[in-house]
């Protein structure tokens, strides 16, 4: 069994053991052929310290935000455990101008999880309504006005108060700055940190965005095509990446002078995830594979799923 969480810990607070996701593929106009499922997710391992950040990143369509519905439990896993042992968990979604409802005034959305859970009612409801839209740095006098009414950050902040509503030990933040301006991005980077220092959060945190994973990243699992490829602490990772595929990712981040690399995408085009490819799924469009890497699926060795990587020199 692979080693997917600090040694300094004795049990994470939320694990995923060999799960698994599968979409069924779109009918084909012709009803004698039968096409695969999409393989989303295809055994990942991964686990959360209390206090901690765990990124996850990858390219677009390699399954983080299934990963994340499915830890949430708005997706049943085709196969494999979930094991939360806290007592809450709670999701911040990516698009503040569609996961809040226009309709209802902030003081409903906000208190909605409280009532769900039976944590207040009445005046206490109010004051707890109140205290959260403080601790999100809104006011008591915004509980009454409609979240249409708010810019695309400050909506951002009902979401983050709604998701702390129900004390949650844990909050999976999918994307939740990716809609935002730069300028706005910063604030509500800060304000998740923050809120992290002052009530012991864990954040499960998926980006695109290799500068803000460095930032608030404590541990990062790189995923390609529905499996985790190498994980390991912040620094280490963006210091040393093991992986061809972390490598690539790292090198297209641009800086002051441009690409670290001009090495542009990956050659080929990315397998379907209806029909991945043999062994490592990477080798069809990594530079460093071996006969080896055609046939046999890597395991996770020292952090990192690459049989490149640990070859004896």
């Amino acid at each position: 069994m692979p080693d997917v969480w600090p040694a300094r810990m004795s049990e994470p607070l939320l694990e995923l053991r060999g799960l698994v996701r599968h979409f069924a593929a779109p009918s084909s106009p012709f009803a004698w052929r039968r096409r695969p499922p999409v393989r989303a997710l295809d055994g990942v391992d991964l686990a959360i310290v209390r206090g901690e950040t765990l990124a996850l990143v990858g390219e677009s369509g390699c399954g983080k935000s299934t990963l994340a519905r499915c830890a949430a439990g708005l997706l049943a896993p085709t196969a494999g455990s979930i094991k939360f042992s806290g007592r809450r968990l709670q999701m911040i979604f990516q698009n503040p101008y569609a996961s809040l409802n226009p309709r209802w005034r902030v003081f409903d959305i906000v208190a909605e999880p409280v009532r769900a859970y039976g944590l207040a009612r009445g005046a206490a409801l109010e004051r707890r309504v109140d205290e959260l839209l403080d601790m999100v740095g809104l006011t008591a006098a915004d509980r009454r006005k409609f979240s249409r009414e708010f810019s695309g950050g400050q909506r951002q902040r009902i979401s983050i108060a709604r998701a702390l509503a129900s004390e949650p030990d844990v909050l999976i933040c999918d994307e939740p700055t990716s809609s935002l301006d730069v300028s706005v991005q910063a604030q509500i980077l800060n304000l998740l940190k923050h809120l992290q220092r002052e009530l012991g959060l864990s954040y499960l945190f998926i980006s695109h965005n290799l500068p803000v994973v460095y930032q608030m990243a404590d541990r990062v699992a790189v995923m390609y095509l529905g499996k985790i490829v190498e994980t390991a602490p912040t620094e280490r990772l963006f210091g040393e990446p093991q992986h061809p595929y972390t490598r690539l990712l790292l090198d297209a981040v641009p800086t002051l002078d441009g690409p670290r690399a001009a090495l542009g995408p990956p050659p080929g085009e990315p397998p379907s995830p209806s029909a991945p490819p043999p062994g490592c799924r990477f080798h069809t469009r990594c530079a460093r594979s071996f006969d080896r890497c055609r046939v046999d699926e890597p395991a996770m060795i020292d952090g990192v799923a690459c049989h490149a990587a640990t070859r004896p020199a």
